[in-house]
């Protein structure tokens, strides 16, 4: 072809950038935009003859284009990558590097990972060069860590930890670790390395590393590095190698004892963040008393320190070190020193760290001076921290209660000083506890009798009194000053201040009274039939009201003292409170769960009782299970009991082969988080999808000390009847360690609608005790939709032709949330729909529109949403081409908004 002149050759992109210098409006502009990159799209794909100078002219128009702020997914591939990483020229592969890393695309992995690994262990390759391989193959590995593994490479990429170059090793460093994370067996050799790079740093002089030294501090960044790395592997077994970490751990910490070489701030910060990170090692290895009781002391220096973040680091890694053996003492002697920092600190977080400490310290040694610390600060703890405040110190009262009056005091106290954050685990805790021990029933009646006669009383100490005065007010009913009469009376002047859910836990209470106290029987009967309650509003108070009264006319004596006998004591299982605090908070628990000591409560009784719905205080345990209805209550959640648990709840029941049925509806809007989890095993999942295909990632984590071993995964895809192709990608290994984390992907694809999931099977056996669970994975059809834009004019015309009655499903529900658009566009959008706007006249209607891709066919469908801030209602309205499509998506987004 004729030659091109310069200025021939800039001609398109000047003409390029003249047009959208040109548009009057950002339409115009990212119209004329689109327009071009179709144009260079159908050039890539399907002109085979390209030359080099017009993919060199195409290249520079995305690159405007992506100057303008605009995302570009494509053209990578011919920006000639392949041929500046193989150039002999070290800038030119540096170049690529970065490029490849910058954009760290599935397509620059699946292209460049094999090559960029022979750079970085090249002999030839220069150091600037290593460092940048290192740096990519980082990137890479992060964006497909399933299949970039690297284990091929594993012992010359260690070895990098040796090399002469800061900047090779710092680089080599970061990448180490994150493969060490992800396949620890592959890297394992790292270990002897890293101490040894790590001793050679901490021992050395200021002329050793003089051009990698910070304000007289060696190579900072790398020492962290190093120290982390170590922190993925076991305590080395060597002796040599061991003893050499030792050794470098003492010097760390002896370097902080020395007066500082600079008043800089740069100085000590980068001196402290080799120090903490040398702590997080020590607290890792958790076998040197020494080196433990000596970070604690260190640790306890900062706690008064005028730098905030200091402080906080001190409490936040003393709370690990209240867990081990070796320095639980030595972090008890700073108990005054905390409550001092819970007093007088003046940034909130630091402040929930001593709160943290606190409670991780706690022991029976301590118990009661800490708790009665920790309700005086609730009087006037921030707001954000009083929830998780009362679940502490409802558990560690619980649990270090010698004498279970003190228990009873400690709850009601925390009801009255903060009603509002006490959640319903923790007052169903206490009336469990006090059913289930015969020698405080007596002092809790008497008890929470006298906390309701304050003027001011928290709904939740009405709640609490009610239900202990319905099973043990006779205890108290000899003193002519809670005679029955009285009971009742105290009961019923809060009963119209309460809501709904109290006022009949009250009525319970009232038909209790009348097996309890037949002397009151009429004073009861007149306000059951009163029309108050039986024309009721709310169906649950009428229908209780009716009932009961009938019940108490109608029946004899002695069936209505079977009927309404005392409640049994309930069986053991792990406390609900402390399942709620790991999900909050997991590592302030470490402590607690060290303690082998456990509370016991009385063995369930055998026999049957009645009790009214909603009225057995059953708190869910935290992770989803089998949900199971007990005494007439309704969803509760069992799980397995774990033989390491604290504290013990009231219900119990668990099955080594366990039916899950997991609330798919909580992975509608998205695609990652906890999917099951239980005493021994916590199942996460993060998936990926595009047109019709997905990928699923399974992470399976260990959550005891020990092995579980015969593990296996299987996905069963018959019951979508071949609508789903599942394929495995990855395995899952045979056994997972103690603490550990294993993975399993598969891939999905989507032939055609379908209604049901697959199946998920795990077997497993854990201290000789084999488990199977079988749950459905959160795979929904709308995670194959595609949003569609369009205008109001193809929307109206598209929903017109979809008339016909079988092609739309409509749905009237009453909102589950407050109505707020924006919180809605959100939820619709998380769906996989375009939110359009300005299309409905009426401007608070959404508009939703998508394509479900399948494998056979492509279905489009149209959502209008209409609320009704009024009624607090919505009307959900859905057309498509496939007549199973519209009633599938309404039930999904049925009373999700």
């Amino acid at each position: 072809m004729p030659a091109v002149s310069r200025g021939d050759a800039m001609r398109g992109l000047a003409v390029f950038i003249a047009d959208i210098r040109n548009c009057k409006s950002k339409e115009a502009e990212s119209k004329r935009i689109n327009k071009e990159l179709a144009n260079i799209r159908s050039k890539f794909k399907g002109d085979k003859t390209l030359d080099g100078y017009s993919k060199k002219k195409y290249v520079c128009k995305l690159l405007f284009i992506f100057l303008l702020g605009h995302d570009i997914d494509f053209g990578h591939m011919e920006a000639n990558i392949k041929n500046d990483i193989s150039s002999p020229k070290p800038i030119h592969v540096n170049l690529a590097l970065h490029c490849i890393a910058n954009i760290g695309s599935l397509e620059m992995a699946e292209a460049f990972g094999s090559e960029v690994p022979k750079l970085l262990v090249s002999a030839q390759a220069s150091e600037s060069v290593k460092q940048s391989a290192a740096l990519c193959l980082l990137r890479l590995f992060r964006t497909m860590p399933e299949s970039t593994t690297y284990a091929e490479w594993a012992s010359r990429v260690i070895h990098l930890l040796n090399d002469q170059h800061m900047g090779v090793v710092t680089a080599a460093s970061s990448l180490i670790h994150a493969l060490a994370q992800h396949s620890p067996a592959d890297y394992k050799g790292c270990v002897s390395l890293a101490v040894s790079r790590l001793s050679r740093i901490v021992t050395s002089i200021y002329t050793d590393l003089q051009d990698y030294t910070y304000y007289f501090v060696p190579a900072p960044w790398l020492s962290v590095k190093l120290l982390r790395l170590l922190q993925c592997y076991p305590v080395p077994e060597e002796p040599a190698v061991r003893g050499r970490l030792v050794e470098c751990l003492e010097t760390i910490l002896n370097k902080c004892q020395e007066p500082p070489k600079s008043k800089k701030v740069q100085h000590s910060n980068s001196k402290n963040a080799v120090l903490f990170e040398a702590i997080n090692l020590i607290i890792h290895i958790d076998s040197e008393p020494n080196l433990l009781v000596r970070a604690c002391n260190q640790l306890g220096q900062f706690l008064q320190h005028r730098e905030t973040n200091l402080r906080y680091l001190a409490l936040e890694s003393m709370c690990l070190l209240a867990g081990s053996e070796f320095s639980a003492d030595a972090v008890k002697k700073h108990r005054e020193t905390v409550i001092n920092a819970l007093k007088t600190e003046r940034d909130v977080s630091v402040r929930q760290r001593a709160v943290d400490l606190l409670y991780a310290m706690c022991d029976k040694s301590n118990a009661e001076e800490i708790v009665a610390e920790m309700l005086t600060y609730l009087k006037k703890a921030d707001y954000a921290i009083r929830e998780e405040m009362v679940l502490k110190v409802a558990i560690l009262s619980e649990k270090y209660a010698s004498d279970y009056t003190w228990y009873v005091d400690t709850i009601l106290q925390l009801i009255r000083v903060a009603g509002d954050y006490v959640s319903e685990e923790v007052w169903h805790r206490v009336i469990q506890i006090v059913i289930n021990r015969d020698d405080v029933q007596g002092y809790a009646a008497k008890t929470v009798f006298e906390n309701l006669q304050a003027p001011a009383c928290h709904e939740n100490m009405v709640k609490v009194g009610g239900y202990i005065l319905g099973e043990f007010g006779n205890l108290i009913a000899g003193d002519s000053r809670s005679s029955p009469l009285i009971q009742f009376n105290l009961l019923h002047s809060k009963f119209h201040l309460c809501s709904a859910a109290t006022r009949a836990l009250l009525l319970s209470t009232y038909i209790k009274f009348i097996n309890l106290f037949p002397e009151i029987k009429g004073t009861i009967q007149n306000v059951l039939q009163n029309n108050n309650q039986l024309r009721n509003a709310d169906v649950e108070l009428q229908q209780r009201s009716l009932e009961y009264s009938q019940l108490s006319s109608i029946t004899s004596q002695d069936v209505l003292a079977t009927v309404l006998e005392e409640m049994p004591p309930f069986p053991e299982r792990e406390s609900s409170i402390l399942a709620k605090l790991k999900k909050k908070k997991p590592a302030t628990v470490q402590a607690l769960e060290k303690d082998d000591e456990k509370h016991k409560v009385a063995p369930a009784s055998t026999e049957n009782h009645i009790e009214s719905k909603a009225d057995v205080p059953a708190a869910p345990v935290p992770a989803p299970a089998n949900s199971i209805d007990l005494l007439g209550l309704g969803a509760a959640e069992v799980a397995p009991p774990s033989s390491n648990s604290l504290l013990v709840d009231v219900f119990g029941g668990s099955s080594v082969t366990e039916e899950v049925d997991v609330n798919l509806q909580k992975f509608l809007f998205k695609n990652s988080g906890v999917l099951y989890e239980n005493d021994l095993i916590q199942i996460g999942v993060k998936c990926e999808f595009k047109e019709h295909y997905g990928r699923i990632g399974l992470f399976f984590g260990n959550k005891t000390p020990s092995q579980l071993v015969n593990f296996s995964a299987s996905v069963q895809a018959d019951d979508v009847n071949g609508e789903v192709v599942v394929t495995t990608q990855k395995e899952a290994p045979a056994q997972i360690d103690g603490g550990a984390q294993v993975q399993h992907f598969i891939n999905l694809e989507c032939v055609a609608l379908f209604s049901d999931p697959p199946a998920l099977t795990l077997t497993y056996n854990h201290n000789g005790t084999p488990h199977s669970i079988s749950l459905k994975l959160p795979l929904l059809v709308n995670k194959f939709f595609s949003p569609v834009e369009m205008t109001a004019a193809d929307f109206f015309s598209r929903w017109k032709q979809l008339g016909q009655p079988a092609q739309e499903c409509q749905k009237i529900f009453q909102a589950k949330f407050p109505i707020e658009t924006e919180a809605t566009k959100l939820k619709l959008a998380g769906f996989g729909l375009a939110c359009l706007l300005n299309i409905d006249p009426n401007p608070d209607n959404l508009v939703g529109t998508g394509i479900l891709k399948t494998k056979s066919a492509q279905v489009g469908c149209l959502l209008r949403l209409e609320p009704n801030k009024q009624a607090k209602m919505y009307r959900l309205t859905i057309r498509s081409s496939n007549t199973q499509l519209s009633p599938l998506l309404c039930e999904l987004l049925e009373n999700q908004f």
